[in-house]
């Protein structure tokens, strides 16, 4: 995932996929089934993602519970947003991408534009 370290990008993979609020230790449990990692290390990433504004959390007890803030899709059309905008050229940024689309990928921008028509949100 841009934007986002490796272990940040891990660690918001497992909370998207949980769908519920989670402790530091949940994650960790989770993570160390595959790699050995520190407690300090995962509430590190963790408190550098609500800094970074992509996770909540709130205290519960002497702990924080963390969610996130936006869905993975919600994420990841902003990435895709920010860096269109900061292409240069648009325009041919996106004939670019257009012409990089699996067959698969079109049917779903066609599905999505059905969902969203272009003339229909301004």
């Amino acid at each position: 995932m841009r934007g986002l370290g490796e272990l940040e990008s891990t660690v918001m993979e497992r909370l998207w996929s949980y769908r519920r609020p989670t402790s530091v230790r949940d994650v960790l449990e989770d993570l160390r089934r595959e790699r050995e990692i520190a407690y300090t290390t995962v509430m590190t990433v963790m408190d550098k993602l609500h800094k970074k504004g992509l996770l909540r959390r709130k205290a519960v007890g002497r702990a924080y519970i963390y969610e996130t803030v936006a869905s993975k899709e919600a994420y990841t059309a902003e990435l895709m947003r920010s860096t269109l905008a900061s292409s240069g050229n648009q325009a041919a940024t996106l004939v670019h991408f257009l012409e990089r689309l699996t067959p698969e990928e079109a049917v779903a921008l066609e599905a999505a534009l059905r969902v969203y028509p272009l003339g229909d949100h301004g």
